[in-house]
This record gives structure tokens, sequence and C-alpha cells, in this order.
């Protein structure tokens, strides 16, 4: 995702760092398999193997590792091109779609109790973890921390710094300049 306020993106590349580092987070389930077919969540129940949840199944899917109840939850709220069938609608699971949607859910204040992107510009990381942990486990304060948990501070960090000099960048785009419109409404000869 490039565009948008740069503390929730760091913020959302921070959950990736935890939830689904690899070279394919898009198409990763839990347990670390990868799927193909992205045009709606796999929902492909995964047996937990460690932790406090072994023996239960996890449908986790995406650089976020969304379970399906929660991406058909959140879809229908935040999905920008929903697929409207005959009877029913799909939410696309492809990359930028699970960007939008994260994002999106990220920013609803309402959902959250608070104003995440304030809470970071105000230095509240921590707070901003724990509140999120529930959702996302291994985010420090929550039931499964992993090895990377310990050091999600260091890498917002980085994701932060990252992402706000980015978003001072000029567009790499060269934009042509618009012709100029005589009030005739002839357009002024080339030279």
């Amino acid at each position: 995702m490039k565009q948008g306020d740069p503390y929730i993106r760091a913020l959302m590349r921070t959950i990736s760092a935890s939830e689904a580092s690899g070279n394919r987070p898009y198409s990763l389930l839990y347990g670390g398999q990868q799927v193909n077919d992205l045009s709606r969540h796999p929902e492909i129940c995964v047996t937990i193997v460690t932790g406090p949840n072994t023996g239960n199944c996890s449908t986790a899917a995406g650089r976020y590792q969304i379970i399906n109840i929660t991406w058909y939850r959140l879809a229908p709220r935040y999905h920008p091109k929903p697929m409207q069938m005959m009877f029913w609608t799909a939410y696309s699971f492809e990359p930028e779609y699970q960007d939008v949607v994260v994002y999106r859910w990220l920013n609803d204040s309402k959902v959250w109790g608070t104003d995440i992107s304030q809470q970071l510009r105000h230095g509240k990381l921590n707070d901003v973890l724990q509140r999120l942990s529930p959702t996302w486990t291994s985010l420090g304060y929550g039931i499964e921390t992993n090895f990377v948990s310990s050091s999600l501070p260091k890498v917002y960090q980085k994701m932060l710094q990252e992402e706000l000099t980015a978003a001072k960048q000029p567009p790499k785009v060269k934009l042509a300049p618009t012709p100029q419109i005589q009030p005739s409404g002839k357009q002024p000869k080339k030279q």
C-alpha cells in the first residue's frame, strides 16, 4: 500500500512482520503453507500444534493472518470492490484488498475505541500494540508471542521512518503539462 497515513501503514507493516513475514505474505496460511487462489479468503483450517490453542484449528491467512469469520465480518464494511453475484456478494482476498480492508479497519476509531493514528503520533505504540493484541496475538501482549514480538517497537520505528520518508518524496511520474485552450475553443499551434 503506497497511499494513506504513514503511521497506519507502518503499523500494518509491523503487524505483518510479526504475523506473516516471508517472501509471499499475502498468500500465507497459518502454519506456513501457501495458497494460489486469493479470489476469496482461503478458509483452510490448519491444526494448531503449539501454544494455548493446541488441537484447535486456524483459518488465519494472508499478510495480516485474518481468520475467515473476521474477513467476512470486515469485508462488507471496508472492502472497496465487492463482487455482486446473483444471490451473494464475494470479497476478493487479493493483496490490494487485504491492505485496504486492514487499513480502513485500523482507521475506524469506533471499532478500537480510540484513534489509532493519533495514539501513534503521540508515541503510544505500546498502548496500540496492547489494544490490538486480542486480534493479533503475536504483538507482545497476546497469548502467543513469537521471536519477533519483543523487537516490534524497533521494527515499527524503522517502518515509520521509511513511510515518513516515502510520504515526503515527490511522485515519480512526470506529468505532461495540460494543453491551454484558447477562448475561441481552438487549440494553440504547436511550435
